[in-house]
């Protein structure tokens, strides 16, 4: 009886610590914008293949943030599975997201995908607001054309 008990006890503890488990994960969410949820989110890789034939594509996409904007959080780069980055803005500047703590943290975002070019300028400006050394600014001499969000929502998970 008493290794019953013991088994019972394990169950009931191990189902309620996986219970507390899924609830803390769903309740780390944080939302910035527009008010979305993650259902119907497409992976990164299958934006790239998408993005390979349109020049534009509105929609949810869930993938993993590499950095955001040290100075204001108004922007954050997305890691894509081809080793590319995918840079996110958010529509309007209408909102932020925090300014560190963000590498590595999974996100879903509302919005559209299109390619752009950016020019030196642009992208030693965002090297700067990144927190890049002097040196490392300047060793980007070369436009890119990149895939590039404009978010009108996005979930983060913490």
């Amino acid at each position: 009886m008493k290794n019953y008990t013991t088994i019972v006890l394990g169950a009931f503890c191990a189902l309620f610590l996986t219970s507390s488990a899924v609830h803390a994960q769903e309740g780390n969410v944080k939302s910035y914008g527009d008010a979305i949820d993650a259902k119907g989110a497409i992976s990164t890789a299958e934006l790239v293949k998408v993005m390979e034939e349109k020049e534009e594509f509105t929609t949810k996409v869930e993938g993993e943030i590499i950095t955001s904007c040290a100075m204001k959080g108004c922007w954050m780069d997305m890691q894509l599975p081809n080793g590319e980055v995918m840079k996110v803005r958010f529509k309007d500047y209408g909102f932020f997201v925090p300014t560190k703590g963000l590498e590595g943290k999974m996100a879903v975002m509302q919005g559209t995908a299109t390619r752009e070019t950016l020019d030196v300028a642009t992208l030693r400006h965002y090297a700067e607001d990144a927190g890049k050394s002097k040196e490392e600014v300047e060793m980007i001499t070369e436009p890119e054309n990149n895939l590039m969000f404009l978010a009108d929502g996005v979930l983060i998970t913490f």
